[in-house]
């Protein structure tokens, strides 16, 4: 008597698999190298094309929600990190977490803007107009009070210049202290009380993830077009393409230059994610020198990981594993950016 064979069942269960594989989300992302782009194809100051040669890059980083295929291939390969739901949008939606960034961006580009014309000594106004809401924790008081995309103007009817200040205040109330928060939805001034919290970070808050509302005016017409772009990072070099195009057209001696880093209404350069796989796509794109922030560690970093390594070290460090020729330059600030290009055309 022949033994029955199994192969259609075997593959029907391959089948299935396969398609698991390659079409259900799991709640994971990866991160991977993005693209190097012209700065032109988003950016036009006081209505003139850029037409010098050489280009300013600026540099992403592709996320993409992950499959079990996508796994696989960031184990497999260098500079493709996995993170968790929680890890990449702390909690948001796939919109919420798009639109979180799109907030970074305008308040990125409005930093630029401000940062750009005044070092070319340009006049321009930078208004504060409070905080955008990005997140709200679990623990807060103001949980399903405010929202994404609320701005926050005044705490206790006290008001601020930055961001920087609301949250140092708000710091200083005491655990559990009534607090009353003044904010804006839908264009509606509203208020509402709450306790203050414990945040993650051990200071004390109102529980709230934030970013700077601003808003710019000045005589020089500054266009953006980022639409699908998100995040603070190109900060520092959309500043430096509008430094060059008012103050010092022949500044970048016609090389490809990229780099990364956000912006603040002092020059300082922040600190960014990813800065490995923008190393990557910057060498790709045939740049010869690539900004990275030069910041310390913070001691929080260090705590959550003590192998923590500042963005330039990690930058060089990634530099040397792929053997570029690209020079990675650290830079603290806007200026810093401007001397390097200057003493070394």
């Amino acid at each position: 008597m022949k033994k029955k064979t199994r192969w259609p069942l075997y593959l029907i269960i391959g089948l299935i698999i396969t398609f698991i594989a390659f079409t259900v989300p799991l709640p994971y992302y990866i991160e991977v190298p993005g693209t190097s782009e012209d700065i032109r194809k988003v950016l036009q100051v006081n209505n003139q094309p850029d037409q010098e040669e050489g280009s300013y890059q600026f540099v992403t980083v592709g996320v993409k929600h992950a499959r079990m295929v996508d796994l696989v291939y960031a184990w497999l390969t260098p500079f493709t990190d996995i993170h968790s739901a929680k890890e990449m949008t702390g909690g948001s939606s796939d919109a919420e977490f798009m639109r979180i960034n799109q907030f970074y961006m305008e308040t990125s580009q409005n930093m630029a803007k401000y940062q750009g014309l005044k070092t070319a000594g340009k006049e321009i106004e930078l208004k504060y107009l409070g905080v955008y809401v990005l997140t709200v924790t679990d623990n807060s008081t103001f949980k399903g009070v405010l929202n994404i995309a609320d701005t926050v103007t005044a705490v206790n009817d006290k008001t601020f210049e930055s961001s920087k200040e609301m949250v140092d205040y708000v710091n200083s109330q005491t655990l559990g202290d009534q607090v009353k928060v003044t904010y804006e939805e839908d264009g509606k001034v509203k208020t509402a009380e709450g306790k203050i919290i414990t945040l993650e970070n051990g200071k004390n808050g109102i529980g709230i993830g934030l970013i700077d509302r601003t808003e710019v005016s000045s005589d020089v017409p500054i266009k953006f077009s980022t639409a699908g772009i998100g995040g603070p990072s190109a900060g520092m070099m959309f500043s430096l393409s509008i430094y060059t195009q008012i103050a010092d057209p022949t500044l970048r001696n016609g090389r490809i230059i990229a780099g990364t880093g956000s912006i603040d209404r002092d020059g300082n350069v922040g600190d960014i994610g990813g800065i490995d796989k923008k190393v990557v796509a910057a060498a790709k794109k045939g740049a010869t020198v690539f900004f990275a922030p030069n910041n310390p560690v913070t001691e929080e970093a260090k705590k959550a990981n003590p192998n923590a390594k500042s963005n330039y070290d990690t930058a060089l460090e990634a530099a040397q594993m792929i053997k570029t020729d690209m020079k990675i330059v650290p830079v603290k600030t806007l200026q810093d950016a401007i001397d390097y290009l200057k003493n070394n055309p």
